[in-house]
């Protein structure tokens, strides 16, 4: 698997724990008693993948800003 792949990967396993620590917090801040800091938790996988998705979103560019340089000129 090239490091592209494993990227997608992560990207992807963090979204699934991010979903699940927004629903903990949810319940978690419904109780009688909330404890406020809970809805800090899904602050991590969030900023997680948004430097993942930031990294996917600029693959394409620059792929093909490579592809333009590796060209040769005629």
């Amino acid at each position: 698997m090239n490091g592209n792949k494993w990227v997608r990967q992560i990207h992807r396993w963090l979204a699934i724990a991010f979903t699940v620590t927004v629903v903990v917090t949810f319940v978690a801040l419904a109780q009688e008693e909330p404890v406020v800091w809970v809805s800090y938790v899904p602050l991590l996988p969030l900023t997680l993948l948004l430097v993942s998705g930031l990294y996917l979103f600029a693959l394409p560019y620059a792929a093909r800003r490579r592809g333009r340089r590796a060209a040769p000129e005629r």
